[in-house]
């Protein structure tokens, strides 16, 4: 199996980003060598390990890169099946742009809300241009924090069909479950009864976006 690098990028913060990243990169550790490149400055995939008891260590590997991003991913990617990279809150070149040019899919968390849905038509172009140079990048956008009674997710749904990324079917729902996960430094996986639904939420992205 060749490997894949996901790399999961928003230029607002507060999206999520991380979390879809560690869990992710859990589901997919389930299912081979799994990396998460935590290449955001605040460092919260990291942090997020660190909390792990020593009993349950998190499932996949976690490091952080210091040189060139495209070039170390590039370096790494050779000893994983799946390498998620959790990216800056930017889109500038030598960050995002660097992961979107070695990436095979991108992934974008947005909150159901106006602003995160005009940030992601902003995005739009950077994908473009990332596409000049690696022509073959698939891009989705993952709602987060979906609340299927609320009137304002259920509009989200209606509004990205006028972006030209298109939005997965699966989403992450609004459950308490991912921020344990987050605060006991595990996956929802981990979590046993009560990270069940989530992690069927983290199984549904993985089979639409790999296995479909």
């Amino acid at each position: 199996m060749s490997s894949k690098v996901v790399a999961v990028i928003n230029q607002k913060g507060g999206t999520g980003k991380t979390t879809l990243t560690m869990n992710l990169a859990a589901g997919l550790a389930r299912r081979a060598r799994s990396l998460v490149v935590d290449a955001d400055p605040q460092g919260s995939a990291g942090h997020w390990v660190r909390m792990a008891d020593d009993r349950r260590p998190f499932p996949a590997s976690v490091i952080s890169v210091a040189g060139p991003l495209d070039r170390e991913v590039g370096r790494i990617r050779r000893d994983y099946d799946y390498v998620v990279v959790d990216c800056p809150p930017t889109m500038d070149r030598a960050s995002a742009g660097a992961a979107m040019s070695v990436a095979d899919v991108v992934l974008i968390p947005v909150l159901p809300s106006p602003v995160d849905l005009w940030g992601s038509v902003r995005m739009s172009r950077g994908l473009e241009d990332a596409r000049d140079e690696n022509p073959g990048l698939r891009a989705f956008i993952v709602v987060n924090q979906l609340e299927v009674r609320n009137a304002l997710s259920r509009a989200m749904r209606h509004a990205l069909t006028e972006i030209d990324i298109p939005a997965l079917d699966s989403s992450l729902r609004r459950r308490a479950a991912y921020r344990r996960a987050a605060l006991e430094g595990c996956s929802v996986y981990d979590l046993g009864k009560p990270g069940e639904a989530a992690a069927a939420e983290v199984e549904s992205i993985i089979e639409e976006v790999f296995e479909s």
